[in-house]
């Protein structure tokens, strides 16, 4: 993507969330990254989200994210969008992920800094200074996750920013989607930011989701969105309810813990987690591996398990 107008006309669809898979080692296993990057583009994603809250970037370190910003848009070769998530405790950080993103052509995700107490007035002015760095423009990413929840009538007034194309909204609270949706739709690209519950703010007007478990079950999410983005939202909700024990574990157990140990049951290669996460333990993996049979036994899932 070369400027904000060609990245504001493809941010839209469904783009997985790629989780980034560690060796046993500890490193960053680049030719497993590339195969799983390979796999979603081949069944039709959108587009796809790198070195994101479940790509573990908060344990990366800045030289890594960058290899990593460098590797996987070498590979993709302009052939889907790319959001690459540039946040960071350290502004600093922020800054210059966000310089490269912006060059290297993605579109850099930004969330609020992470300070206790930070006012809307300095949140504002951040975006303020950040938005201008890349010649991609920004996606604001609403992370309740970090602890700092945005407000309806302050993404509003983010929205009003020069260089902001996008939100991801993280806080699905139905009032929250209402009014973002209502006032906000058509000014810039909305997206869901989970998939275990993206059939609401998708009907209410949203552009599209970024998804997770796709790296797990990605025809069955992948086809659960294309129904609902015909229209088709007795499929999409029949399709989305399959899945429903799954979700469950994910909720139980955390994202990515529980996507890479289904990737390995698919024979994907998600490696592994770094600390402080801990892979799923033994009695969860037993949960989902019954449950990854379940689905497999299904031929509208069209999930094959490898083991």
């Amino acid at each position: 993507m070369k400027d904000i107008i060609e990245c504001r006309e493809r941010l839209r669809g469904i783009f997985n969330i790629t989780v980034t898979p560690f060796t046993p080692a500890g490193g960053i296993d680049f030719p497993a990254l590339r195969e799983n990057i390979e796999r979603v583009i081949g069944l039709g994603y959108d587009g796809l989200l790198i070195g994101g809250t479940y790509g573990e970037f908060p344990v990366m370190s800045l030289a890594e994210r960058r290899e990593l910003f460098a590797n996987v848009m070498e590979c993709v070769q302009d052939r889907v969008a790319v959001m690459l998530c540039s946040a960071a405790s350290d502004p600093r950080e922020a800054r210059e992920l966000t310089e490269m993103a912006g060059e290297l052509g993605g579109l850099p995700m930004v969330t609020a800094p992470f300070v206790s107490e930070i006012t809307d007035e300095q949140i504002f002015s951040y975006f303020q200074e950040v938005a201008p760095l890349s010649r991609t423009g920004i996606l604001v990413y609403n992370a309740p996750g970090i602890g700092i929840t945005l407000s309806p009538a302050l993404l509003e007034r983010l929205a009003d920013i020069p260089g902001v194309v996008g939100i991801k909204q993280g806080d699905l609270n139905p009032t929250a989607i209402d009014q973002i949706a209502n006032r906000l739709r058509g000014k810039l690209r909305l997206f869901c930011a989970s998939d275990l519950a993206f059939l609401g703010p998708m009907m209410a007007g949203f552009d599209g989701i970024s998804t997770t478990n796709s790296g797990a079950l990605p025809e069955l999410v992948l086809a659960t969105f294309r129904a609902l983005e015909k229209g088709d939202a007795a499929t999409a909700r029949d399709l989305h309810q399959l899945w429903f024990d799954y979700r469950t574990l994910a909720r139980q157990h955390g994202q990515p813990q529980l996507v890479k140990a289904a990737m390995a049951l698919r024979g994907f290669n998600g490696g592994t987690v770094r600390a402080p996460l801990k892979p799923i333990s033994e009695s969860a993996l037993a949960a989902l591996t019954s449950v990854m049979h379940k689905l497999a036994s299904d031929s509208r899932t069209g999930v094959m398990l490898s083991r």
